[in-house]
């Protein structure tokens, strides 16, 4: 990844931005020569795929099951 200290990230953030946005990579932002944030491309995230952690929870009942009448909550 290509290094700008904060100065050059300040007065050429447009530019930047438009090279992350052609080549993909990274740039990190330094201060006094040390990484303090990392400029990248944004990545989309598809919402209709579920997250891959999902496949390991388990319910312990059918929650499409109707519920019986005891377990209705009294009215009141």
């Amino acid at each position: 990844m290509k290094a700008v200290n904060v100065h050059e990230a300040k007065t050429k953030l447009s530019a930047l931005l438009a090279e992350v946005e052609k080549t993909g990579e990274g740039i990190f932002i330094c201060r006094r020569g040390k990484p303090v944030a990392d400029l990248v491309p944004h990545k989309h995230r598809d919402r209709l795929s579920p997250h891959p952690i999902m496949s390991h929870i388990e319910i312990g009942y059918d929650p499409t099951e109707p519920l019986t009448n005891d377990e209705w909550p009294e009215t009141i």
